[in-house]
């Protein structure tokens, strides 16, 4: 995911110079991620156009095995589908779970993020919502090989212990 930087840039009139000026008509253009303003001069009364463009910055997700790839919100909706999968749990309450996801990491401003501390963000989130779908997507990520490791994790679910 991105999160975006907003710089606070007065428009001026390319006619007379003046900053007073105001938007009168607004339209996203697809083609190349930007906003059309057509804008009408307080001062001089003449229109002129502006093209806004969101910069972005990209977060990068450090795997298990070191590489390195954008974050995909979708990659993370993913795992809590199969997570989730015959679960009584709504797609909407799927989304909000990768949504916040998202939204914690913007909001912790780093570039570079490990694939562990969204597993763990993952889990944490599955621990609150459903104990079934928790141990699914936590014996995927924790690569759970034995009936042991699953009694294990039940059994500090149903103690209502945090930390499985």
């Amino acid at each position: 995911m991105v999160w975006a930087q907003y710089i606070v840039v007065l428009m001026r009139c390319p006619y007379c110079g003046s900053t007073d000026n105001r938007v009168i008509d607004s339209r996203f253009v697809s083609a190349d991620n930007s906003i059309r303003r057509r804008r009408i001069c307080n001062s001089c009364k003449r229109r002129f156009t502006t093209y806004e463009k969101v910069y972005t910055i990209e977060i990068t997700v450090i795997k298990r095995s070191g590489i390195r790839e954008p974050f995909d919100k979708n990659k993370v909706l993913n795992g809590i589908l199969k997570a989730c999968e015959k679960r009584p749990i709504s797609r909407e309450r799927m989304e909000e779970i990768a949504d916040k996801i998202e939204k914690k990491l913007i909001a912790q401003n780093k570039k570079e993020v490990t694939s562990k501390k969204i597993g763990e963000m993952v889990m944490n989130e599955l621990f609150k919502l459903d104990p079934v779908a928790y141990i699914r997507f936590a014996s995927v990520y924790n690569n759970f090989d034995s009936p042991d490791e699953f009694r294990k994790v039940a059994l500090l679910i149903k103690k209502g212990r945090k930390n499985a």
